[in-house]
């Protein structure tokens, strides 16, 4: 996923905004020196295990979903960005519209950290959910949930650095995983 072009739209309007504003006023200040980013985290390894947490705790907050109560999606939306966070605020929507409701758990199976290079600003993960004791059912307590889905979704997922906040922001279906042994 890519950060919402919202927020980098006006990050970049402010800044032409402040730029054309000193080129006008009569006295230009001196630059100050550039500072050299520094890596949101200390090693790889740290950067991984960052992400896991992170998804972790999307897997956690996830299970606590009632699809009757929007406010218990927010602490999805704490932990996303980007077209992952729309995608679910879509789904979260149309479930409630249709007054549906998520039983069970999902459970994190495998997290493996796949690439992370610094700064650390984007970290990708293949991640393996199990949902075999989850599902979804309509208002008769019918299962919706199509009868040939996989009890291991694989996922490679990616995270954004987005400040100072890590962020799940993409992921897509990763079909060649080894999830299936997890």
């Amino acid at each position: 996923m890519t950060l919402p072009r919202s927020k980098s739209t006006r990050i970049r309007m402010l800044t032409l905004l402040a730029l054309t504003a000193a080129a006008l006023s009569a006295c230009t200040p001196t630059p100050e020196p550039t500072p050299t980013p520094t890596a949101a985290f200390a090693s790889e390894e740290e950067a991984f295990a960052a992400a896991e947490e992170v998804y972790r705790a999307y897997n956690d907050a996830l299970n606590e979903v009632d699809v009757s109560d929007a406010s218990t999606f927010e602490a999805l939306y704490a932990l996303t960005s980007g077209d992952f966070e729309a995608a679910d605020r879509k789904t979260f929507s149309q479930l409630q519209a249709e007054n549906y409701t998520l039983w069970g758990e999902a459970r994190v199976a495998l997290f493996q950290g796949k690439e992370a290079t610094e700064p650390y600003k984007e970290i990708t993960a293949l991640v393996c959910v199990d949902v075999s004791n989850s599902g979804i059912s309509d208002e008769k307590g019918r299962s919706v949930v199509p009868s040939d889905r996989p009890d291991i979704n694989a996922l490679r997922v990616t995270f954004v650095n987005a400040g100072g906040d890590l962020l799940i922001d993409h992921a897509d279906r990763e079909e060649s995983s080894s999830c299936a042994s997890s």
